[in-house]
């Protein structure tokens, strides 16, 4: 008898393969992210979650913008075809894929950091805090 994992069987590999390898067109890692940011980010790290969250701990080198506040005006600072990664609190918070919705509505080039504040904590990576 099938247990709840094998009741429905796993999708064929060539379609496992496109979809798994699709998602990294859509989100990255605590762990890259952290990587990228010491060799010289090439990507806006956007914190969407309200300003006393950031204020309380975010990753060094985010820019808080909420994800309600991702409009064009604000978005048109930065040079047409930045890439931006999103984050919120962690994997029980839709922020960032809010805040990569808007993004991409504008046309704006989104990947989402995986895992948010906790997952970075987690990887046992530091958070920078304000006053």
């Amino acid at each position: 008898m099938p247990t709840a994992v094998t009741a429905i069987p796993p999708a064929p590999s060539a379609l496992a393969r496109e979809h798994f390898a699709a998602e990294f067109g859509f989100e990255t890692d605590c762990w890259d992210v952290h990587d990228s940011l010491a060799r010289g980010a090439d990507f806006v790290l956007l914190d969407v979650r309200g300003p006393a969250l950031f204020a309380r701990g975010h990753v060094p080198g985010a820019i808080n913008l909420p994800h309600g506040k991702i409009v064009r005006s604000k978005m048109s600072e930065w040079p047409k075809g930045t890439i931006f990664v999103t984050y919120c609190a962690g994997p029980h918070c839709n922020g960032a894929a809010r805040g990569a919705l808007r993004l991409a509505e504008l046309g704006l080039p989104v990947k989402i950091m995986a895992g948010g504040i906790t997952g970075w904590v987690d990887e046992g990576f530091e958070l920078a805090t304000l006053p």
